[in-house]
């Protein structure tokens, strides 16, 4: 296994804008949507993605058109690239798409460090978590995957390596000193604590039905759907 680097490079983000010359071609004409994508970029470069080492550099199409078609096959500007790897062309940049992208490169390239907990609002055992660092007086990052659409994206490309890709990733996702811990139940084993049983933990769409007591209707998990 190839050693991580201990001062990771940032992840490499490229624009080839409509602009530039070659020979006796050069453009006049502006492109609106290289504008807006540009715009995109560094508004979630400043936002999203503030927390990111990002090295972007945007270049006029006509005069590196040799640099998106033979190293990543890209052709038509607005041409994105993270990772040498495009992302986007001819159409203005999704937002979201470029928040994952960069997101996914540098959750593989920067390792967690120290503690940190991803979470969402209403999840009892986010907050049984919390109480449990709180009580031990262990400080740790929480990270709120339903606001954060940032979070969201490294949450699941770091943990799925943990659980396995078709396991059903649930709320809270723990990591210590950079560990891998887990959820509430492997946190309380490691602080000697029990974490008790909730009735509204939530189940994958694929799971078996299970009763509810009093009505004896079925709930079908998250989709919260009755036979």
């Amino acid at each position: 296994m190839a050693k991580r680097s201990k001062n990771p490079k940032p992840i490499r983000l490229r624009m080839y804008k409509w602009e530039g010359s070659w020979g006796p071609f050069t453009i006049t004409l502006p492109c609106g949507e290289c504008a807006l994508t540009e715009d995109v970029i560094e508004e979630t470069l400043a936002n999203e993605l503030s927390h990111v080492p990002v090295d972007f550099v945007c270049k006029p199409w006509l005069s590196y058109w040799w640099e998106p078609l033979f190293f990543s096959g890209g052709w038509h500007a607005p041409i994105i690239l993270v990772e040498n790897k495009v992302i986007a062309q001819g159409d203005a940049l999704n937002r979201g798409v470029l928040t994952e992208m960069v997101v996914r490169a540098y959750a593989k390239r920067f390792p967690v460090e120290g503690n940190r907990i991803f979470g969402k609002p209403n999840c009892p055992y986010c907050t049984k978590a919390k109480e449990l660092l709180d009580e031990a007086g262990i400080e740790y990052e929480y990270l709120d995957v339903v606001e954060n659409p940032a979070a969201m994206y490294e949450m699941l490309v770091r943990v799925k390596p943990e659980i396995g890709h078709f396991t059903p990733v649930t709320t809270p996702q723990i990591w210590l000193d950079g560990k891998y811990v887990g959820g509430a139940d492997e946190l309380g084993q490691l602080l000697d604590t029990t974490v008790e049983p909730d009735p509204r933990r939530g189940q994958g769409s694929m799971s078996p039905p299970r009763k509810l007591k009093g009505d004896g209707k079925e709930w079908r998990g998250p989709r919260t759907r009755y036979a």
